[in-house]
């Protein structure tokens, strides 16, 4: 059995995460100790339980110290299922989470999957459905499954109480990840999302991003939301290109004034703009641990302390070679040369 150190790296519940997705697809046990030890509130939390549970059921796991506050687990996997699932977080924590830890395993089974999710849409600590939607699984597809997600309610920090559906046509025959530019631009768009809350926020952020940027009215737009439980307020920055988009968040919150958080989002599209490389910090995460089944590469602007984590926890599990290169332009190449599952994970 594979023994886990959840406190290594920044310590978070990105470790249980990968590790349980990793867990169901190569079909090997694992104990985890010392579970998000570096966050101020240490142990399994609704989201992670979450995400535990889910994991469990697609794959029929055996479990135990599934419970709220548990800093130590041990998942034992069996055959994965594809089916229709419905998992709820109950809190503001993050749907989309919870869907990077059994995605993995969907992907690269034999029948199609649907799997209703609960829970917050929206959080200023994960990535938001938009990001999902338009960047995560695209770049997914290019490895052979299709998958497709439709938001039927935005939930948002602190109450959540949103709800998402994705539906799953894997590929049992993955090919390898390749993206290592950007290609010819396609277009750009800036929205400003507000739920229960003034028109005129939205507008100031656009108004920030129309005068930073310079981007026409044409691609400046603003969605008013009835169906959101409680306030929000997200202000999207959708980059496009031949081969990918890439999608930078800002989040409102109460005494953030509007042309901050428009700053901020504006910003980080700016870093991503001059640098040479398609894959944003973020998405570089979600897409290692698919690719250490399909294989393949891609470059990114920079190695975080999530995507040096992952790195390491797939190698826990896997018998792959992953390298890390410097390229022109500042950027890293990543490449992972496919594993085999075990016939156990089919």
């Amino acid at each position: 059995m594979i023994t886990v150190d959840g406190s290594r790296g920044e310590g978070g519940g990105q470790v249980l995460r990968s590790s349980l997705a990793l867990s169901m697809v190569t079909g090997q046990p694992f104990q985890i100790e010392k579970i998000r030890a570096r966050r101020k509130k240490p142990g399994l939390l609704n989201q992670h339980l979450t995400a535990t549970r889910a994991a469990a059921e697609v794959c029929k796991a055996v479990l135990s110290g599934d419970s709220i506050g548990s800093q130590g687990l041990t998942f034992e996997p069996g055959e994965i299922k594809a089916g229709r699932y419905s998992f709820a977080v109950g809190t503001a924590g993050s749907t989309t989470l919870v869907l990077q830890t059994v995605l993995p395993a969907l992907m690269f089974t034999h029948d199609a999957s649907e799997v209703h999710l609960g829970g917050g849409t929206h959080n200023p600590w994960a990535p938001p459905f938009d990001f999902l939607q338009k960047t995560l699984l695209p770049a997914l597809g290019k490895m052979g499954p299709r998958i497709s997600a439709k938001l039927k309610r935005p939930g948002f920090y602190p109450a959540g109480g949103g709800e998402l559906e994705v539906v799953i046509k894997p590929t049992a025959s993955p090919v390898p990840l390749e993206i290592t530019q950007r290609g010819a631009p396609v277009g750009k768009r800036a929205t400003a999302i507000v739920a229960r809350l003034p028109r005129r926020i939205a507008e100031i952020e656009l108004k920030v991003i129309r005068e930073s940027l310079g981007w026409p009215e044409t691609d400046l737009k603003i969605e008013e939301l009835g169906n959101s439980i409680s306030p929000g307020n997200v202000v999207f920055l959708e980059i496009e290109s031949e081969n990918i988009t890439e999608i930078f968040t800002g989040f409102g919150r109460k005494g953030l004034p509007a042309r901050s958080v428009a700053d901020r989002v504006v910003q980080e599209a700016l870093q991503y703009l001059s640098a040479n490389a398609p894959v944003g910090k973020y998405l570089a995460d979600q897409l290692l641990v698919p690719m250490a089944l399909a294989g393949g590469r891609f470059r990114t602007t920079e190695l975080t302390g999530h995507t040096r984590t992952i790195i390491e926890i797939i190698r826990e599990f896997l018998d792959v070679e992953i390298s890390v290169t410097e390229t022109e332009g500042e950027a890293l190449e990543i490449e992972i040369k496919p594993a085999k599952r075990n016939e156990s994970s089919r």
